[in-house]
Parts: C-alpha cells; structure tokens; sequence
C-alpha cells in the first residue's frame, strides 16, 4: 500500500458539516493565522482530546457541539447550541467562549450568528433586519433572511427558516453559508492592497512615460542613465508584483469557492425581497474584479518596462555596431594605404638593390680590364644582363615567398 493512500482518501473526510435539529443559535468565527497560531489558540480552547495534526475536529465545549478546522491563512471555529424555545431570538456568544477569543480578537477576520428555527410563527420584522435580503434554498426547503450589516456585537446575523429540511441536509446548507461569508470576507482582503497599489502604478505609468519619450527622443539621450532609470522602474515593479502575488491568486480561488457555494444553494425567490446570491454578487463582484485589474495592470506595466528596456537595448546594439563599421571602415582605409606604402616601398627596394647590383657588376668589369681581359662594353653588358635579371628575379621570388607566410 503507498504511504499516501490512506491519508489522500481520508481527504473525502476532512470537513464534515455539524448535523443538528432546529431550533438552534449558531456562532462561525473565522481568525486570520497560520498553523503556529491555531495550535496555540486551539490549545488554549480545549486543551484535551486535541490532535494537533488534524485538519479538523468536533468536540463539546461547555455543553455545545463545537467544531474547528485549520485552513491554509485562516482557521474557523463553529459553535451550535441548541434551544427548546420554538421562536428564538438573537443572542450573545456563550460568556465562556467570548472570553476564550478575548486575546484574538485582533485577528478575527469574520463573525456571523444563524438564527436556525421553523417557519411556524415566524414574525420576520421583530429580527430587526434593515432591507432585508431572502431567498428560498434548497429548491425551496429552507428559506434565508439577512441584511448583512454588522451588529453592535461585531456579528453579520442571519436567520435560517427551515420548512423541510432534516438535520444532515440543514448541516450542509448552513455550512454552505458560513463558508460564502468567510471566503468572501478572504478573498476582500486584497482590496486594501489594490487600492495602495493603484496610486502607485499612477506613479509608475507617469515614470513609464516618461523614459519612453526620452528613448524616442531624436536627438538621443545618455543611453547609460536611461537603462539606470529603467532598471530602477523595474525593481521596483518586481517588488509589487512579489508582494501582491500571492494575496490577488488567493482572492480568485476565494472567490470562485463563493460563487460555487451561492451556486449550491438554488436559491429561488421569496415575495419581491432581492435574493441573497444577486445581493452578494452585485457588490462582491466589482471588489473581486477590481483586483484581478489591479494585477492584471501590474503584469502589463511589468512586459511594458522590459519592452522598454529590450528597446533601448536594441538601439544600444545598433549604435554599437555603426561605430563598430566605422571603425572597420577606418581600419580598411588604414590597411589599404599600408599596402600601398609597402608596394611603393618595395618598388623603391628593387630599384636600389639594382642600382648597387649593376654598381657591383660595373667594379667586377673593371677589375677584368685591371686583370688583362679584353671585353668591349657590349660584351660585358650582354653577359650582365642575365645575371642581373636572374638575380633580380630570385629577390623578388623571395620577398613574396616571406609575404606568403
């Protein structure tokens, strides 16, 4: 068996809903941190019977069903209580457990209280919603009311009718809704970042401007402190892009695991009230598409800086190699002119080699008339003759032969 087996099936496993009867108060809290922090926050809640490697578990605090998972940034706590009063009302969070959260309060990310009751004398205005949001889910099962403003108490309340639901089917619907308000609470962390960003690509789209009117400039510019100045545009660049990355890609998976779970609700109208979905997608979407803009436009001006500086490079390159060709050119003329020089020189060489020759062959003719040889002019210019041109011929056979190598 791989090592892997059974803990990739468990995975099927990992979040179970919490399965109850109505009526019941509801309490999902979710704190930002990371796995440090949820073992300590978690050991703190119930130091017993907790397994700390466990994505999740299920325990009783203080008489209640009370369930917490750790996610990648975040964890959840989910605590259901239930009631024998058949028409329930909003209540505080149970004392003992507030004073648990007491120290993370500073981290909690999401706070939200179901009311879960039967449709049975349900008098909808003494809940106190303010433009009230509903919708029948469930292919009309269930009905939810909410205004989603945060009371007093830091809670978005919302109230939960069931007609024909049973308590597995209640479990997943309610966890259905927790988690649209906690990944849609995650996934809006990144709006803060968008909108700091945007001054700065104003910044940044000014800067661009700029160095691209100063690499189209005619009449040329110091290609030196342009590429400094374009290097400088892009580390910076670089650094928002490193930054955002990772906040922007979480908000698109948070908030495609919002639209999914509005999509499992098949939710259908109630009356003339504005549907829950349409509610959260009219002003959810325009956040979640703010940031995939503001990513989007830091990835362009990222290609825009390296065309820029491909652009200088190019006409770097070419100036480079204009000089490059004149200098060959300088170079050609030069070495022209050389062997210009070495052919006159050369020629010089020859005409004087044969002057001091003939010199020399004229003494060799007058020491013969010293030595008694009578030989008339003719003769000995005759036989100079070919002695003169063999020589002659040899010395330039052997200056072309040391050329040659």
């Amino acid at each position: 068996m791989h090592p892997l087996r059974q803990r990739l099936h468990n995975e099927l496993h990992a979040r179970p809903s919490l399965y109850f009867d109505e009526p019941a108060h509801v309490f999902h809290l979710a704190f930002l941190g990371r796995e440090e922090v949820c073992n300590s926050f978690l050991h703190n809640l119930c130091p017993s019977n907790l397994d700390l490697n466990a994505a999740q578990g299920i325990t009783q605090f203080d008489g209640s069903a009370l369930k917490w998972e750790r996610h990648a940034e975040f964890f959840t706590l989910t605590l259901v209580s239930t009631t024998s009063c058949n028409d329930p009302s909003w209540t505080t969070m149970p004392a003992v457990l507030a004073q648990k959260i007491d120290n993370y309060l500073s981290t909690l990310i999401n706070s939200v209280q179901i009311v879960v009751r039967r449709e049975a004398g349900l008098d909808l205005p003494r809940y106190g919603f303010k433009d009230p949001c509903g919708s029948c889910v469930g292919g009309g099962d269930a009905v939810v009311w909410s205004d989603f403003r945060i009371n007093e108490a830091g809670n978005n309340r919302i109230l939960f009718v069931n007609r024909r639901l049973n308590a597995y089917r209640q479990g997943r619907m309610i966890r259905r809704l927790l988690e649209i308000e906690t990944y849609r609470m995650m996934a809006s962390l990144s709006l803060t970042m968008a909108k700091n960003l945007t001054a700065q690509l104003n910044v940044f789209d000014e800067t661009l401007v700029v160095l691209s009117e100063r690499n189209a400039d005619p009449k040329g510019s110091n290609a030196k402190a342009l590429l400094a100045d374009i290097s400088n545009l892009s580390a910076q660049v670089v650094s928002c892009t490193a930054k955002s990355r990772q906040r922007f890609s979480a908000t698109q998976a948070y908030a495609q695991l919002v639209f999914e779970r509005l999509g499992e609700l098949r939710e259908s109208h109630v009356g003339d009230c504005q549907r829950l979905g349409v509610f959260i997608e009219r002003r959810f979407k325009p956040t979640v598409r703010y940031c995939a803009a503001t990513e989007q436009r830091l990835e362009h001006l990222a290609k825009s800086v390296a065309n820029l500086s491909d652009l200088l490079q190019a006409r770097v390159q070419v100036e480079m190699e204009e000089q490059n060709s004149e200098i060959l050119k300088s170079l050609n003329a030069r070495a022209d002119a050389q062997i210009k020089i070495q052919h006159a020189v050369e020629g010089l060489s020859i005409i004087a080699i044969t002057y001091y020759l003939i010199s020399l062959l004229k003494l060799g003719y007058s020491g013969l008339h010293v030595l008694g040889v009578s030989m008339t002019p003719r003769e000995a210019m005759l036989a100079m003759t070919p002695i003169t041109i063999a020589i002659l011929t040899l010395i330039v056979i052997r200056i072309r032969k040391v050329k040659g190598h």
